[in-house]
């Protein structure tokens, strides 16, 4: 029987854990894509105690709570915040299986040095612990990334913030670098024409210039995207159902946007035909750029309308979808393509069942211009963990080359969730190693080792254009 959460956690032969431990483990980490925010990195804060920097937030744990019968006042309501850390222990055995059960054992350990199993027995003391080394220097947010060998940060940015945090980091002697990712979804969500209107003001007010028409609108957005990249985005990034790619014409958008202005209601093709547009208009901006543009299609979001009501978005009420991914995703990147001017670009599916279409989609694009020019991303969100990782993995290596995929991200809120590259790493070892002792790839520790080493760092350092 082997021990829970030993060196050798997930490697499951000598193979593998040389691969990890001489290879992988101390690679610096390129977080390209996550939603920390840059406030709380430019003011290095402590946070008050544990619940506040593990647990708000953190939707993963809530659904868990929710699912375990816990009182929605544990989780985003008024109970103090040692209440909410010990409703989160209460619920941590019965995590068994889930990632949440690694993951929460792993953080402990990796930042807090602390190896005890999460239980309501061991909840005060873990709290007390914990909270103490949060107020000392040591655990400042600036320390803590420092602290998990991070390199880079791409936080994710809407084109409306002034990102005056981001110069800030810049100019401090800390020596990771984060850098903005261009958001722009909310400024192309037609969906929503009062809420988009409202958008449009105050893209006005940043701008200092009106925005009568179509054209005013895009050269207001272009400047937030020119304003972006002097401040050193090089990265973009989109979360939605799907890809939208309608045909219009310029004449059509140009109406749509009067009917938006007026507070007019949108047909239903209508909305895709702007979202369209302006997902087109975007990426032609990033090509412009030499950005890389990522795309997280597939998820269903706030299915809870009483929660969404109560509580609003982000928080843990959203699911995976079952839209139709092949033939927008085809017709928007082959639109980009026939005039060369597709970036570089990474696809992140939800559903697991979009595996095979992702990989194979990417294939369609790789030019021989750039290495791995068209990514099928690392596992997302609800396929963060062991299997997904894993079906991602074997998905790649099968239709694709696993061997330049550009490596791991959080995709995370939480400063305390960095060892998801470490899970992740210890995975790929994992993987290859069990092919080396089968018989299935030869027995070259040092190309393979090579081969991990350029997946879990180096590809990622290659495909950016980070300054």
């Amino acid at each position: 029987m082997k021990p829970f959460l030993d060196k050798n956690f997930l490697l499951q032969s000598k193979t593998a854990e040389r691969l990890y431990h001489e290879y992988a483990a101390h690679l610096p980490i390129i977080d390209y894509h996550c939603h920390l925010d840059p406030a709380q990195i430019a003011n290095n804060i402590n946070f008050a105690n544990l619940t506040e920097i593990w647990l708000k937030g953190d939707h993963y744990k809530w659904r868990a709570m929710r699912a375990n019968g816990i009182n929605e006042q544990y989780i985003t309501g008024d109970k103090t915040d040692l209440e909410k850390f010990e409703k989160w222990a209460e619920t941590v055995p019965y995590t068994l299986r889930n990632p949440l059960y690694h993951w929460t054992h792993l953080e402990l350990q990796r930042y807090f040095d602390v190896h005890d199993i999460v239980s309501p027995k061991t909840a005060k003391a873990i709290y007390e612990e914990c909270t103490a080394k949060l107020q000392t220097a040591e655990y400042s947010v600036q320390s803590i990334i420092t602290k998990m060998n991070v390199e880079i940060i791409c936080t994710t940015d809407d084109p409306i913030d002034n990102l005056e945090y981001h110069p800030k980091i810049k100019q401090s002697d800390w020596k990771v670098k984060v850098y903005p990712a261009f958001r722009p979804d909310k400024a192309m969500n037609a969906d929503d024409p009062k809420s988009l209107n409202e958008y449009i003001n105050k893209l006005e007010a940043i701008n200092n210039s009106p925005i009568d028409n179509y054209n005013d609108y895009l050269e207001a957005l272009k400047k937030r995207h020119d304003y972006f990249a002097e401040n050193g985005c090089s990265v973009s990034d989109h979360g939605l159902e799907q890809i939208y790619a309608e045909d219009y014409t310029n004449d059509e958008i140009a109406t749509i946007f009067t009917k938006i202005r007026k507070g007019e209601s949108l047909q239903a093709i209508e909305s895709l035909k702007f979202k369209s547009a302006m997902l087109y208009e975007f990426a032609i901006w990033d090509h412009e750029k030499k950005w890389v543009q990522q795309y997280h299609l597939g998820a269903l979001r706030n299915n809870n309308a009483r929660a969404y009501t109560e509580i609003g978005p982000d928080t843990g009420y959203d699911s995976i979808g079952d839209f139709t991914q092949a033939q927008p995703l085809s017709r928007f990147l082959n639109k980009l393509d026939t005039t060369n001017q597709l970036a570089k670009t990474i696809l992140y599916n939800l559903n697991p069942a979009d595996n095979e279409l992702f990989a194979t989609m990417a294939g369609n694009y790789n030019d021989g211009t750039v290495t791995g020019k068209i990514q099928f991303g690392a596992a997302w969100w609800f396929l963060d963990q062991k299997d997904g990782m894993t079906k991602q993995i074997n998905t790649l290596s099968s239709m694709g080359l696993l061997s330049k995929l550009v490596g791991m991200l959080t995709d995370s809120r939480s400063f305390l969730s960095y060892p998801r590259h470490e899970y992740f790493r210890r995975l790929l070892c994992n993987l290859l190693a069990e092919d080396i002792e089968n018989g299935e790839l030869p027995a070259d520790i040092e190309w393979t080792g090579k081969i991990v080493q350029d997946i879990c760092y180096y590809n990622a350092k290659n495909y950016f254009t980070f300054k």
